[in-house]
């Protein structure tokens, strides 16, 4: 994501335009152009740079907390989150606290450095909007951990319904083997209907537009930066004003982002309702508007593939 200028916060959009030195992949000004395309395409050959020095010159290390906050600086308020078994890059660390760069994205930031744990090759992923994980193979076991949509595991053993991973047992059905893609992000959008909003979150507990955005793509495997501004000038086609919308194209406003769930209706997580919610795309532009955060000022096609069995 590149660095850009942070706008009043409005109702729909807080937290959405972020300054962002902690996103490093990018220098000053527009990261990957107004239209997509080539300037995807140069998102895409920074973050591989980014990714070929990291493991030369990084320690690979994964998230072993539910979810955790990411940060501007040591103990400074959450701008994003990483979840269970992510991969990242420890650039530093000193006093508690490790600077890292996400591996799905490109994304720095400080983490707890307790949140951290030795990288190993995750198998499965958490495909339901939220999982536990029991002490044992049996539905009246004790879950010591919540797992969030997207988390990763590395699965040793299946034991009856269950599937046996280093912290414990998790239902299988609720898991899919990597690497697995999604058909559609409105669906994996849908799964977080009724998900509280919340200002940089990523998880079933809480997330805001741009981090459902994320979750959704990521899926369907699509590389997908953590941001609105930077997913305005990066993803999809962009397409003329008066095309028909169809199902998972996306509306960006000026910080903020929606997917089309039907030819009249999408869902984004937004703090109106502070939740992620289905709703007419006229009701939801006219309020946006009616806000003071003007129009829809892009609507993006995404290349979209099949879901793998």
């Amino acid at each position: 994501m590149g660095r850009f200028t942070a706008a009043p916060i409005m109702l729909e959009q807080r937290g959405e335009q972020r300054q962002s030195p902690r996103a490093c992949r990018h220098s000053k000004g527009s990261p990957c152009g107004p239209k997509g395309g080539a300037g995807g395409q140069e998102w895409r050959r920074m973050q591989t740079t980014l990714q070929t020095k990291k493991t030369r010159k990084q320690a690979r290390m994964q998230i072993a907390w539910p979810v955790v906050d990411v940060a501007d600086a040591p103990e400074g308020p959450r701008q994003r989150q990483f979840l269970f078994g992510e991969s990242v890059a420890v650039q530093q660390a000193r006093d508690g606290w490790a600077r890292v760069q996400g591996e799905k994205d490109g994304y720095c930031g400080y983490v707890a450095q307790a949140s951290l744990t030795p990288w190993t090759k995750a198998t499965h992923y958490v495909a339901a909007p939220a999982t536990h994980v029991y002490q044992a193979a049996d539905l009246r076991a004790q879950a010591h951990l919540r797992l969030s949509f997207g988390s990763r595991l590395a699965v040793s053993a299946q034991e009856g319904r269950y599937a046996r991973c280093a912290q414990g047992f998790v239902p299988r059905g609720h898991l899919r083997p990597l690497p697995f893609a999604w058909a559609e992000p409105a669906a994996v959008a849908e799964l977080f209907l009724g998900t509280p909003y919340l200002w940089g979150g990523n998880s079933r507990d809480g997330v805001d537009c741009s981090g459902l955005v994320q979750l959704a793509l990521l899926a369907c495997a699509l590389e997908c930066p953590a941001d609105s501004g930077p997913q305005r000038q990066c993803l999809g086609t962009t397409m003329a004003e008066d095309a028909p919308l169809k199902r998972n194209d996306l509306l960006f406003w000026q910080g903020h982002v929606a997917i089309v769930a039907d030819s009249r209706r999408l869902v984004h997580a937004n703090a109106h309702s502070m939740s992620v919610v289905r709703e007419p795309i006229s009701e939801a532009g006219a309020r946006i508007a009616q806000q003071g955060e003007g129009q829809v000022i892009r609507r993006t096609r995404l290349p979209l593939g099949k879901e793998t069995p």
